[in-house]
């Protein structure tokens, strides 16, 4: 199987708030499926369980994360990966092209909402 790099959203750190800190069940090259909770993580606002996005081996944590925290909330899609894992990912994940994906259509349907009710 492919290795993902796997982390949150800006949307995601948003609701989370700072993180202060974090840690991971899951050790490296253990077996893992997809919705297996494999750590956790916990913001200023929030703790939230870590899932598996994929049937296959825990790759490990993002050693950053032990240093800086904070990488999380300032680079979430660069050096503020939380952790990897080697397999086959779950049908439902995206990756970020899908994401945007996702986002751009879901704003294209707010402004048609919007355009429509000026109209009204």
């Amino acid at each position: 199987g492919d290795l993902w790099r796997v982390g949150f959203t800006k949307f995601a750190v948003r609701m989370l708030g700072d993180m202060v800190d974090h840690g991971f069940e899951a050790e490296p090259d253990a077996p893992v499926r997809a919705g297996q909770v494999v750590g956790w993580i916990e913001g200023f606002k929030a703790i939230s369980d870590l899932f598996c996005i994929a049937e296959g081996q825990f790759a490990g944590a993002n050693p950053l994360l032990k240093e800086r925290i904070t990488v999380v909330n300032k680079d979430p899609y660069g050096e503020g990966w939380l952790y990897m894992v080697k397999g086959k990912p779950d049908s439902k994940c995206v990756d970020v092209h899908g994401y945007r994906a996702i986002l751009d259509r879901t704003i294209d349907k707010i402004l048609e909402k919007q355009k429509s009710e000026e109209i009204k």
